[in-house]
């Protein structure tokens, strides 16, 4: 499947026409290019962002300085959520991983908007619900998973937001996203390879049998999506 171009938020494009088209003339529309950092750790948050077509992630780091992907952003949701809740300093980094067009704001006028528009501000908090859940659904894959497939999972959600089958990841990037050795990412990426599910060659990957792939994964990715669908689903309503 060749990779769309997505130059949509399904965020904002929930929101009733005309407090849509308010919203988005406080926007600008930007590029973000692969490795961007947004925010840094303890950072004060000065804009949010909204993808089209790339994706981002959301890391966390320990006392050894070991990092972990907590999250991973695309068109589906937004940078910057907190700012929603009044906490406006970033708890972690937020790193351009698939390169694309964003809608960015000023806190200031996301803040605003926020106070004047009761669908936009429910309809936020229903998505930082969703990345609680998440979040947690996240914790517990990382601890009882095998890393096929968790690999398989984050697999399929990089392709749902890159909208295609094909990008590239390296298994030095894969191993951070996950946190284990690049020797496991080697063996689970050997192991998916031979199953015929996916093609991988220096850091190009395709994605050859995407049903296939989510059986090899593990329920957290399904389960994932439905939260957000029914959390989702039930603001629009």
């Amino acid at each position: 499947m060749p990779k769309v171009s997505v130059l949509t938020n399904r965020l904002l494009d929930a929101l009733p026409e005309r407090r849509r088209r308010r919203f988005l003339a406080d926007c600008d529309r930007v590029e973000l290019d692969f490795a961007q950092v947004l925010y840094e750790s303890g950072q004060r948050i000065r804009h949010v962002y909204f993808p089209l077509d790339g994706f981002v992630s959301l890391v966390t780091s320990i006392d050894d300085g070991v990092q972990l992907e907590v999250a991973l952003i695309g068109n589906e949701g937004m940078i910057g959520a907190s700012l929603v809740l009044g906490v406006g300093v970033s708890s972690g980094h937020a790193v351009v991983q698939g390169p694309g067009s964003a809608l960015r704001m000023g806190a200031a006028a996301f803040r605003r908007h926020c106070k004047d528009d009761t669908a936009l501000r429910n309809s936020l908090h229903r998505y930082i619900h969703v990345l609680i859940a998440q979040l947690a659904q996240m914790a517990a894959c990382t601890h009882y998973h095998h890393i096929d497939a968790r690999l398989a999972r984050w697999l399929l959600m990089t392709r749902d937001r890159a909208h295609g089958d094909h990008f590239h990841l390296t298994h030095e990037y894969l191993a951070f996203m996950l946190g284990v050795r690049r020797v496991g990412i080697t063996q689970a990426a050997t192991a998916l390879q031979r199953q015929g599910l996916v093609s991988y060659k220096r850091g190009d990957i395709s994605i050859l049998d995407g049903a296939g792939l989510e059986k090899a994964s593990c329920g957290c990715y399904g389960a994932g999506k439905k939260i957000y669908e029914r959390t989702m689903s039930a603001s629009a309503a």
